[in-house]
């Protein structure tokens, strides 16, 4: 039912993790918001993820620093949401005495602080579930959240709605900006300002803008495993990760460890393949994921990509996989020299997309950045979008 509001400080399109973080932003500020939506419901990268607030593995700097300060906000929002944080930590196996010298070098870094090295020995006593008799230690991060997408995202909607007054009118496509005008399919909004947060959609909404970043899209794939009768307190990742992440590939010490891989695992490099596995409440894992770009992804899912997955989840757990109870693919959108962008296509108006696959993980941040942007800082130094 629409409200008789007819005129908003803020107008946000779309309503995936990125739109709803610049809500939140807004109304901590005191703004009138309205969110506009396509579809009833969250549908895409926002709920077909790990809900892993990945803290440590991000690219170093601006990033990491993000992903810290949304991680703070996720806890912040997360008891009065009524959203469940399921694990904190992160576990990253080092399966090789290669991994082992990037954990040692990432923990010298100031990344590091607060995390630790885990001896085998320790590993084994601390993680009975992981296979272990051959690992050669582990990275502890104590930074990390871990939260159920599909139910998070609704519920984070649903709180902005109810306690702040963010009107939603979904099942509506923008046609046309020209603030403080938004032409809809359901009829025209009003508001001084509006952020587009596009998600993977690069065609709609100032296509011309998205190609100057060189966007394209990339499609994962990821399963949820029956329970296998245990119970992991974190997040568990392992040596393709070390390689993948850059705030671990990216030092010196990852360039052997990548060796390493392309003669022992030579599949899953080529497939984009890392491994995480996180826990839900009912004790099914979430397992994932591979990375193949295009343009436009095909829809279907591979098999031997799968497999692929599932063979990083025995070496690192030992034994055969539990049973499959789910598949599926995920889309976001990717630009290989951005982890996001903010873009101006209009006075009054922004572009905001995430393009690292890193919504969950930073957008409550970039969100105020965009907002202090926008509307002006709300503290003597603003923070630079970058």
């Amino acid at each position: 039912m629409m409200s008789q509001q007819d005129k908003f400080d803020l107008a946000i399109v779309g309503a995936g993790i990125v739109g709803l973080a610049h809500a939140l932003a807004a109304v901590r500020r005191g703004l009138s918001v309205v969110v506009i939506d396509r579809d009833a419901q969250a549908n895409g990268a926002s709920v077909r993820n790990f809900g892993f607030i990945t803290v440590t593995g991000q690219e170093r700097g601006q990033v990491w620093r993000r992903a810290m300060r949304s991680r703070d906000i996720w806890q912040e929002v997360a008891g009065p949401a009524g959203i469940d944080i399921i694990q904190r930590g992160t576990i990253v196996v080092a399966r090789r005495p290669e991994a082992r010298s990037v954990v040692e070098a990432f923990l010298q870094t100031e990344m590091g602080e607060g995390c630790s090295l885990l001896e085998p020995d320790d590993l084994r006593r601390q993680y009975p579930q992981l296979a272990g008799q051959d690992f050669a230690g582990a990275l502890w991060s104590p930074y990390e959240v871990r939260v159920e997408s599909r139910e998070a995202i609704p519920r984070l909607a649903a709180f902005l709605a109810e306690q702040h007054g963010v009107e939603f009118r979904r099942e509506t496509a923008v046609r046309g900006i020209e603030p403080p005008a938004i032409e809809t399919s359901r009829g025209t909004v009003r508001a001084d300002k509006v952020i587009v947060c596009p998600g993977d959609d690069l065609a709609t909404l100032y296509p011309e803008r998205i190609a100057l970043y060189g966007v394209r899209r990339c499609k994962l794939q990821m399963m949820r495993l029956a329970d296998p009768g245990f119970r992991l307190p974190s997040p568990v990742m392992s040596d393709l990760g070390l390689a993948r992440y850059s705030g671990f590939g990216a030092l010196p010490e990852a360039t052997a460890l990548r060796r390493r891989l392309e003669s022992d695992q030579r599949h899953a490099l080529d497939n984009g393949v890392h491994l995480i596995v996180v826990q839900s409440a009912d004790g099914t894992l979430v397992v994932g994921d591979s990375h193949h770009y295009a343009a436009t992804p095909d829809p279907f899912a591979s098999e031997r990509v799968d497999e692929i997955i599932l063979e990083e989840f025995s070496a690192v757990f030992g034994g055969t996989p539990p049973r499959v109870l789910e598949r599926w693919t995920g889309i976001y959108a990717s630009a290989a020299d951005h982890t996001m962008f903010a873009d101006c296509p209009q006075k009054n108006v922004r572009m905001v997309m995430i393009t690292s696959g890193t919504g969950a993980s930073t957008s409550f941040a970039i969100a105020e950045e965009v907002i202090d942007e926008l509307f002006g800082s709300t503290t003597a130094d603003a923070r630079k979008i970058a």
